[in-house]
């Protein structure tokens, strides 16, 4: 199934793309953070912290699915934004509508990536709670946890962004790029993340 998507996504169909591309690598981050916590709990020698740990676990899964859903998500936003470019402009009143459906598929284009944005933003957040509490043997997944978050986040930001510069509305911009900012916060977290686990696994 993977590979039949990464076939398309690969091909000269318009979708998927780096929309749907993006909410899979957030979906692979919390995957890893939920597979750390599966390989936390339950060992002798995490005992103590499996109150902490377990609960981020069941939070990574939500956050998983969540991301996969946003795959097809993705999607189904860029093919409203193409089918309002392909509505008739022949008439200044077909132009004018045409306009405002352009427009409002753009603002709604925006929310798939947003929501991806926030996902990562949350994978990360997550990760961090993990070293010195998680089994040490899988702490490079941690790292990788939290680059691959990092990487779904900033391409995240780029979907935001491409439709952003469409919209004509300077408040709905605004208010797009205010909610984008609140989540990249999180990306330096993640570098400090991936720098951190790096110097740990290197002995």
């Amino acid at each position: 199934m993977l590979g039949d998507w990464l076939d398309r996504l690969g091909s000269a169909a318009p979708t998927p793309g780096g929309g749907g591309a993006t909410a899979l690598a957030a979906s692979a981050a919390a995957a890893l953070v939920e597979m750390v916590v599966n390989l936390t709990v339950g060992k002798t020698a995490y005992a103590e912290h499996e109150p902490y740990v377990r609960p981020i676990g069941v939070e990574a899964r939500a956050l998983r699915e969540r991301a996969l859903e946003l795959v097809a998500e993705d999607q189904a936003a860029f093919d409203v934004v193409m089918a309002a470019y392909g509505l008739p402009r022949d008439s200044a009143e077909d132009k004018a509508a045409r306009d405002a459906a352009i427009q409002d598929a753009t603002a709604a284009a925006a929310g798939p990536p947003m929501r991806v944005a926030q996902v990562a933003g949350r994978v990360i957040e997550l990760a961090a709670a993990l070293p010195g509490r998680s089994n040490r043997t899988v702490l490079s997944d941690v790292g990788v946890a939290a680059s691959l978050a990092v990487a779904a986040l900033e391409s995240a930001a780029i979907n935001v962004e491409v439709n952003l510069g469409a919209l004509k509305d300077q408040g709905v911009r605004a208010e797009l790029r205010q909610e984008l900012d609140k989540y990249l916060g999180t990306g330096q977290l993640g570098r400090e993340i991936v720098t951190n686990v790096r110097q740990g696994i290197a002995g």
